[in-house]
Parts: C-alpha cells; sequence; structure tokens
C-alpha cells in the first residue's frame, strides 16, 4: 500500500551513538553572580515585584516553547527560547536577564512577611521565612534553580524575533518560572530602561526509572561540531549536546526544499547480558484531509541492539540511546502532517508512542 522512503532519507547520528549530556544538561543551580550588584538587586526586585502581581512592563517577552531532557540523578534538563519584542531594540543593547524557577505558587520573601498576621511567629518556633527578604544578594530565599547572565541583544532584524535561549535543571514538580530582562542604564540617557518580567507555569516531568523518552525536537537543522563548546558558552547554547548542535523549529513549518530533522532520547531500557538493549524505533506519517487523517508514507524500523551499537555501548554506564531522522520533504505534498513514533523495548516488554506536528509549503 505504500512505498518505504528510507532509502531516500539518512539518520542525523548513527544509529547507537549516544551523546553525552555534559555541559547543559549538567547545568548546577546557581546564585546569582556577584559582580554588576545593583543591576542584580533591580532584577531580582522585578521579579519579586511580578511574583507579588505588582510588576508593571515596558518590554514584550513571550514563552516560545521548552523541551524536557534527563539530566542527573532525578532531575530534567529543561532548555526552553523565549522571545522579545522584534522593535524594542533598534541597536545592539546589553541587558541582564534574570532567570528563577520557583515552586509553583510561592511568592518571595517580602510578599510572605507582609501577608503574616502573625506577630507571634519566631516565639511559636514557625521558620523565619522572611530571613534575606529585600532582595538581598549575599543572603537570600533558596528557589529550586536561578541564575543571571549579561549579554548583549543584537539590533532587530526585519521580519526576524529576538530570541533568547537558556536552560534550568529541577527535579519532577510543578513550577512557576520567570524570566527578567533589564536594559542597563546608558550614561546621559534620558528614557527609563526597557524592563520586563515573563512568569510561565510548567509542570516538569520525571524522566528517572520508566521505559521513557525525552521530548522529541523538531529542528530547522541539526549540526555536528568539530569540537565540543567550551564551558563558558553551554549557557548560551543550551541546545547543544556535546558535539549536536540542535537548532528547534518554533513553528515546525518547512518548505518542500527543506528537510525535517527530529531528534530525542530513549530511558529505562532494560538490558541483556552484554548490557545492550535492544530496541526498535517506528516513524509512521500520517497526512491531515479535509476527509480526515489517512496513512501517508513510514520508514524502515530503527534498530538499536546488541549487533547495531558499538561493541562499547554499555547501558549501565550510562551511555545514551538517540532516536533520531532527517527526511527530505521533496516528496511530500504540501498539507499539514502528524508524525507517530513509537518505541518498543523487546527486552522489557514495553513500548511508548511520540508525536510530532508539522506543515509542509509549496514555497
Amino acid at each position: 500500500m505504500s512505498t518505504l522512503l528510507a532509502r531516500a532519507w539518512r539518520s542525523v547520528a548513527a544509529v547507537g551513538v549516544f551523546v553525552a549530556l555534559a555541559g547543559g544538561a549538567s547545568a548546577q543551580d546557581k546564585k546569582p553572580e556577584t559582580g554588576n550588584q545593583d543591576e542584580i538587586r533591580a532584577l531580582l526586585t522585578l521579579t519579586d515585584e511580578a511574583a507579588s502581581g505588582k510588576a508593571t512592563n515596558s518590554l514584550a517577552i513571550k514563552w516560545e516553547q521548552n523541551h524536557f531532557i534527563k539530566s542527573h540523578g532525578d532531575k530534567t534538563y529543561v532548555p526552553f527560547t523565549v522571545s522579545l519584542d522584534a522593535a524594542a531594540f533598534t541597536a545592539p543593547t546589553p541587558v541582564g536577564l534574570y532567570l528563577r524557577v520557583a515552586k509553583r505558587g510561592e511568592l518571595p520573601p517580602t510578599a510572605v512577611a507582609a501577608a503574616s498576621k502573625d506577630p507571634d511567629k519566631k516565639k511559636k518556633g514557625k521558620k523565619d521565612e522572611t530571613k534575606g527578604a529585600g532582595s538581598q544578594v549575599d543572603a537570600r530565599h533558596e528557589y529550586p534553580f536561578e541564575d543571571v547572565f549579561f549579554i548583549d541583544i543584537p539590533a532587530a532584524v526585519a521580519g526576524q524575533p529576538q530570541l533568547l535561549r537558556r536552560a534550568f535543571s529541577v527535579s519532577p514538580g510543578d513550577y512557576d518560572v520567570y524570566v527578567a530582562v533589564k536594559e542597563k542604564p546608558v550614561a546621559g540617557a534620558t528614557a527609563s530602561p526597557k524592563v520586563g518580567v515573563l512568569k510561565h507555569e510548567l509542570t516538569v516531568p520525571s524522566l528517572d526509572g520508566d521505559f521513557t523518552t525525552s521530548t522529541v525536537i523538531i529542528a530547522a537543522k541539526i549540526d555536528v561540531l568539530q569540537t565540543e563548546l567550551a564551558p563558558e558558552r553551554q549557557a548560551e547554547n543550551p541546545y547543544t549536546f556535546s558535539t549536536i548542535k540542535i537548532s528547534p523549529s518554533l513553528d515546525n513549518k518547512f518548505k518542500k526544499t527543506d528537510e525535517f530533522n527530529i531528534m530525542f532520547w530513549i530511558y529505562g531500557a532494560a538490558a541483556d547480558a552484554s548490557k545492550k538493549p535492544n530496541i526498535e524505533v517506528e516513524y509512521a506519517f500520517h497526512q491531515k484531509t479535509a476527509d480526515g487523517e489517512k496513512f501517508f508514507n513510514k520508514t524502515d524500523p530503527q534498530i538499536m541492539n546488541a549487533e547495531t551499537l558499538p561493541p562499547q555501548f554499555d547501558l549501565a554506564a550510562g551511555h545514551q540511546l538517540t532516536g533520531s531522522l532527517a527526511v527530505p520533504l521533496a516528496s511530500f505534498p504540501p498539507g499539514d502532517y502528524r508524525l507517530e513514533v513509537k518505541i518498543t523495548d523487546k527486552l522489557g516488554n514495553k513500548s511508548v508512542t511520540r508525536e510530532a506536528t508539522f506543515s509542509v509549503a509549496a514555497q
């Protein structure tokens, strides 16, 4: 009924090649750096006000996307993309960027103190939640994750959004993610610096233990670097893993002259005596039509086992199983599509299914 397109398709990475999640995926929880103290305090205050419902923004920030990838221990690595008002900066502009990940509904210490009606709180032996209030850098409330960066925003390019990408690692749970951006003051400037704070609710899943996968990342392109990034460049490149650089697609819209790329990681697979899994990945494309969805085509299954994996591959040593596919879209009629990815653990007798939707335009 269908013709296999596998011969016309190529895999981005060799089957079974594992990607070490060093750098971004092992990011450590950090406190704000000690330089630029006034700017740091201003960013913290802006975020505290936003958490208390009092912020006034002069800079629009939009949460575009995020993905979930296993980190160390029980933590999940969350790379994300936000966009700024494209017309906000007409010239290269230095800004401070503050990232805070708080438990869902958690208020800053100043708001907790203001809301407290119990003057005998300390006498009753309760925890003093106001310690560190006032957004002090040296003695502050502990959040699951926070970091601060000072970067230069390039001048806006017509028709292109201003994108910022960063990441954090946290344990599974419900969180409020704050992204605060503040333009650094310029000597002699009369206008107030542009400021903006985005609050985004996020539920972070557990990727530890059970047979599961990361989010399927739909990429505009995937590049293989000659060398790994220097550690100091990892924060600004949260979608670079070892020598694999992923450029996520924001809208999942492609042209027939493009290539459709995906990448994901597989976790919790059972192992045989050689410490290798037996995984089968099936890729099936479905086209959405006026009469409903219909099957379009599929690839040959991707097999990861003792015969296809490198001899040194060892699940017990933490080696990663990577699923990836790169598909030329020349044979795809214009329209909307759904890719169904079925991953089967033949040793563990388990399977999971993931989906990715995208569209193809003639030009």
